[in-house]
């Protein structure tokens, strides 16, 4: 993975190493917040930024705003420690390798089959998971229509296809 902070700024053993991972694509106030609430409960955050081969696999679409540029911003908010590229798509693969120990995730996944899985897995491993609640009133799908609206060109309009939340 690519590290992005000095090594001044790494983790040292017995910390609380949170873990939360998006899109975000076209920021907004949702991950901001989720970022920040992550870091309240933690001593160590880690963001992790979904790559665009991802996004498609995951989202049917590919994001508006390439993968270097949204790790520049998450990687420049003031409380996340580290960004990393999220180029795995099983979670417990990206915990082999970074050793976190809490896991944060919107509310919309709680009590859904994968969220279940998830906490499931997360548990057998000893790392918690922690949900916030989702920013329902913004997410990067809604800024996408409200593009299209716009009748732009290009990749924002082949964006805006996929329905499901950031």
């Amino acid at each position: 993975m690519n590290h992005v902070r000095s090594e001044s700024r790494r983790r040292t053993d017995g910390m609380r190493v949170g873990y939360a991972a998006g899109g975000f694509d076209l920021f907004h106030v949702g991950h901001l917040n989720i970022l920040r609430q992550a870091r309240s409960q933690c001593d160590f955050l880690i963001a992790g930024v979904v790559s665009d081969e991802m996004l498609q696999l995951t989202k049917g679409a590919p994001p508006v705003v390439p993968l270097s540029e949204r790790l520049e911003i998450v990687r420049h908010i003031s409380f996340v420690d580290e960004a990393v590229p999220e180029v795995l798509r099983d979670k417990l693969d990206t915990w082999r390798e970074l050793q976190f120990n809490v896991f944060f995730k919107g509310d919309d996944w709680r009590g859904t089959e994968r969220g279940l899985r998830l906490e499931n897995q997360f548990a057998a491993v000893g790392v918690e998971v922690v949900y916030f609640p989702y920013t329902m009133h913004t997410s990067s799908t809604a800024l996408r229509r409200a593009l299209e609206a716009l009748n732009l060109p290009g990749p924002v309009a082949r964006g805006a296809q996929s329905g499901a939340p950031d």
